[in-house]
Order: C-alpha cells, then structure tokens, then sequence
C-alpha cells in the first residue's frame, strides 16, 4: 500500500507483470511478451540508452543490446553478463508511454479531466478549432500526448496549469 502525503488514503499498489519473453528489434528496440494476458509489447529504449551517460553507454553497441535477456526471473531485461539491466516495471511505464494516443484516448482523457474542449485546448495551448480537430480524426502531436498522459499521473500539473473558463460573456463596465 501507498500512502498519500498528508493523508489517512490508501491506493492498493499494482502488481508489475512479469517478463515471460523478449526480442530484440532494430534499433534500439525490443518486442517483450508479458504474463498473466497482459499481452505485448514493442519497446524503444534510445531514449533510455541516450540519457543514461556512461552507465548506459556501451548498450549504444548493437553487438551488445542484441544480448538481451530476461534476468531475475522475469523481472527485468539484462545485458553483458547481467551487469546492466532495466526492471519490468520500468520497462511497462515505458511500453505504456509510447502507445499510440489516438482520438479515442484524447476523447476518454478529457472526460476524465472534466474540461471543456476551450479549457483543454487552452491547457495544451491551440486554438479550440484544433481541438476539435483532435477529437475527430487530427493525428495528435507526441507533445500533446505527451502533456495529456502527465497531466493525469500528476494531477498537481494540471492544476497549476488549468485555467477554467467562466460560464457566459464577461460583463460590461457599468458607468455611474
């Protein structure tokens, strides 16, 4: 169990799937099969390797990030002798960001969120005829996908962010 700062809450953790089978893909990228009907997916890890510095930087030699293998009985994915590794979990967070974001997800996040389509297009700063277009059959940009999938695990970033609309015009001035 989780605890929330500051309250009595309890979220009851999931469990992270296990890894049951793994396949490298080129470049940089691998096709990983999960248990208990979890499915699978295709992971690119570029970015992971880019960012990691020298820890990470000999899996930049595809001779060595074609070694992958499950390590630690499914629960994460090794290379070179099991001297570098990323757990499952991490690698289900990533499997779960880059799936697609289609118009069906940007539809279902919004009515999550409870905004209007000017608050959301104003949250992601386009204009409302945009939106609309994302709601029907616009390709959504990454960065849009990106900023709607945060926005929801930490709801603190849509808070600060959010500016709702007033019912209504606003009033004209009165003069005495």
């Amino acid at each position: 169990m989780v605890m929330h700062f500051g309250t009595l809450e309890r979220i009851p953790l999931k469990p992270t799937p296990k890894i049951t089978h793994v396949t490298v893909k080129e470049p940089f990228s691998l096709h990983i099969k999960w248990d208990k009907q979890k499915g699978e997916n295709a992971i690119n890890l570029s970015g992971w390797i880019a960012t990691g510095g020298e820890i990470l930087a000999p899996l930049k030699d595809p001779n060595i990030f074609n070694q992958a293998h499950i390590a630690s009985y499914g629960r994460s994915i090794a290379w070179d002798d099991d001297d570098l590794a990323i757990d499952a979990l991490h690698l289900w967070m990533l499997a779960e960001e880059q799936r697609p974001f289609g118009n069906n997800e940007l539809r279902a996040w919004q009515a999550r969120a409870e905004l209007s389509n000017s608050e959301a297009a104003d949250l992601v700063g386009v204009s409302l005829s945009t939106w609309n277009s994302y709601r029907v059959d616009a390709k959504i940009p990454s960065a849009v996908a990106i900023v709607l999938r945060s926005s929801e695990r930490d709801p603190l970033l849509l808070q600060a962010h959010l500016r709702p609309r007033t019912a209504g015009r606003p009033r004209k001035d009165i003069q005495n």
